[in-house]
């Protein structure tokens, strides 16, 4: 078909700014752990819901597992291309604050958290609570709390290194909460029973979905995707009388973002109904807005902690180091 001159030049007008357009489109870039950026995590999910309303490009990085991903992050300072980091954690949230690198985010957060939230610079977007998780066929009598855990003769659990996972930190904060003054000697004993100590929680329930240990430093979550996504119910979370420790996964802006309305508007849809609902069948966690169409079935099976345990995140941060080098001690003879 052939076009009058006045609207064949306007066709060719606009199909030569159709590149220009789509280069000029803005982009985010959210640092975030290596499982959240999976093809199997909330990653691709997000970045569909998002760009679909945004007008722009969300780029994720995996930048390790949280621990890594604040050290990256100190690392690279003001010349970060991170505009958003999420992956972090109210046991992290006191050291990232004293860095500097985070602006503050205005957002006034509505969430369905235990215990609520107040932070000028960190949004929550998921939580859950660490556990041990075991097969059931392989392990039908699993330790009934910490003291069975670091006696059973035997036993192969293997645990994340805290200074590089948040998984691996909340353990430490864990023992500490239960143990206070007498952590170090936990640790002596629990040592004989840990098969090796991983740098990322991927790495360590692989090892255990594999049959290389008998448990696993996970959530009491992570029975779900087993429940959900296989149909098998053998996956099973250990439940301690002492109390299980929280974890409150948070995201950030950077001060130095080139995006900051963006970043903004990111971390406002991370609150929102179309964030929220992915969270539960692809990052296993609860989210901290009740997804309008509620949990999905499954979940209701799921055990939760008569305790729940949690330190403040200035508590954390004056507790961490000393933890950290009293596990070493530990670990090392």
């Amino acid at each position: 078909m052939k076009l009058p001159p006045i609207a064949a030049a306007a066709l060719a007008a606009a199909l030569s700014a159709a590149p220009l357009a789509a280069e000029e489109r803005p982009t985010l870039t959210v640092y975030a752990y290596d499982s959240f950026v999976s093809d199997w995590g909330p990653g691709p999910a997000v970045e569909k819901a998002f760009e679909a309303e945004c007008g722009c490009d969300l780029r994720f990085v995996a930048a390790g597992d949280g621990a890594a991903l604040l050290g990256r992050l100190k690392l690279e300072g003001a010349r970060t291309e991170a505009d958003v980091a999420l992956g972090l954690d109210t046991n992290l949230t006191a050291e990232a604050a004293e860095s500097g690198l985070f602006a503050p985010h205005g957002i006034a957060a509505k969430v369905d958290l235990p215990g609520g939230w107040d932070d000028p610079l960190f949004l929550p977007y998921d939580y859950g609570w660490f556990a041990f998780v075991y097969d059931s066929t392989r392990l039908p009598e699993p330790p009934a709390d910490f003291e069975a855990l670091a006696n059973a003769e035997n036993l192969r659990i293997v645990i994340q290194d805290p200074r590089s996972s948040t998984p691996g930190l909340g353990l430490l904060m864990w023992v500490k909460h239960i143990y206070g003054e007498r952590a170090g000697d936990y640790w002596r004993r629990l040592a004989p029973r840990i098969v090796t100590v991983t740098k990322g929680w991927s790495e360590a329930y692989g090892m255990f979905l594999e049959g290389e240990a008998d448990m696993a430093l996970s959530y009491t979550t992570s029975p779900a995707y087993h429940l959900i996504a296989e149909g098998d119910a053998s996956k099973k979370a250990a439940i301690f009388p002492e109390g299980h420790y929280m974890q409150v996964e948070v995201a950030g802006k950077l001060a130095a973002s080139d995006q900051p309305e963006l970043a903004d508007r990111f971390l406002r849809f991370m609150l929102s109904d179309k964030f929220q609902s992915i969270i539960p069948t692809t990052n296993w966690m609860y989210p901290v807005a009740a997804p309008a169409q509620g949990l999905p079935e499954g979940f209701e099976t799921l055990p939760r902690p008569a305790r729940s345990l949690l330190f403040p995140p200035e508590q954390a941060r004056a507790l961490r180091d000393a933890a950290v080098d009293e596990w070493l001690d530990a670990l090392s003879r």
